[in-house]
């Protein structure tokens, strides 16, 4: 359909970009820098992803007036993988053999684990009285790297030992996703994201705004009465972070959004959280385009 020459059309037409994290993976693997970057890598993406169709620029000749910004992460339960690909994608953990001889060490064995054994242990850990997890010997989710599988009998797993290895093995989930799991709700995780990250809005390679990602509440989101569940911000569309003026982004106009990890420890744990995980974020606004 032609253009008409010289009219123009201004419609509420916000812009998103997502980074999604599927199930059984982790954030690592989408992202390995301290910067998560939005409105950048907008190809072979579908439409909950993006509505961009190129690289941190507006469609054709259009000119956007930027009124709001939010920042959207989700609540889904995260899905672990019970299946290691060789030894980046195993747990390794010391086990206390009861009832049966071994090789090595009579106290303690290592053995290797997936993410998602390693969560059910510390699950079964968590709750139970005495602070412990058994596996059987023969358990085929539990792996012997140095083939020194004890006799026979059981494995015990302490909370000790446990804690351990979700704080050091890079294949494990981090505590505060496990804590999301097992009493916290999803409150711990989206707390540590938006108070441990900074956002900033970038037009024409200038900072249009920089502040932690509290900042800007999603305005989004489902309500129910349970404490498991929790949100970044009331879901409404006003519950957001809106610009004391519109920032206008010209036509043929880079720009971005960033969300930057800071701290070194914090960045180790995001890059391990596990999908599924979606990080929206949102610049709501007038899009003015040509009129066909």
């Amino acid at each position: 359909m032609a253009v008409v020459q010289g009219v123009k059309e201004r419609v509420h037409m916000p812009l998103y970009d997502a980074l999604i994290v599927e199930p059984e993976q982790q954030l690592r693997e989408v992202e390995s820098t301290p910067t998560l970057k939005f409105f950048v890598n907008v190809q072979q993406k579908t439409k909950l992803e993006t509505n961009l169709q190129s690289a941190s620029l507006l469609p054709h000749y259009n000119t956007f007036e930027a009124r709001a910004m939010r920042v959207v992460i989700s609540d889904l339960n995260p899905r672990f993988p019970y299946e290691t690909e060789g030894r980046n994608g195993r747990v390794f953990i010391s086990a206390v053999p009861v009832e049966g001889g071994g090789t090595g060490d009579p106290d303690e064995v290592d053995v290797a684990v997936a993410a998602g054994t390693l969560v059910d242990l510390y699950t079964e850990a968590f709750e139970s009285d005495d602070g412990e997890a058994r596996r059987a010997v023969d358990d085929p989710e539990i792996f012997y790297p140095g083939n020194n599988a004890p006799g026979g009998g059981e494995l015990v797993f302490g909370i000790d030992a446990l804690d351990e290895a979700i704080l050091n093995e890079r294949a494990s989930p981090p505590g505060v996703q496990l804590r999301s799991l097992n009493g916290d709700g999803m409150a711990a995780l989206i707390s540590f994201l938006i108070f441990n990250t900074v956002t900033t809005l970038y037009v024409g390679e200038k900072i249009m705004i920089q502040m932690p990602t509290w900042f800007f509440p999603s305005g989004t989101g489902t309500v129910t009465q349970s404490n498991r569940f929790a949100t970044h911000g009331e879901p409404s569309p006003l519950a957001t972070f809106r610009f004391a003026e519109p920032i206008f982004i010209d036509r043929n106009q880079n720009f971005r959004v960033e969300i930057e990890v800071p701290e070194p420890d914090v960045l180790r744990d995001l890059q391990r959280l596990y999908g599924p995980l979606f990080i929206w974020v949102v610049l709501d606004g007038y899009l003015t385009r040509d009129v066909q």
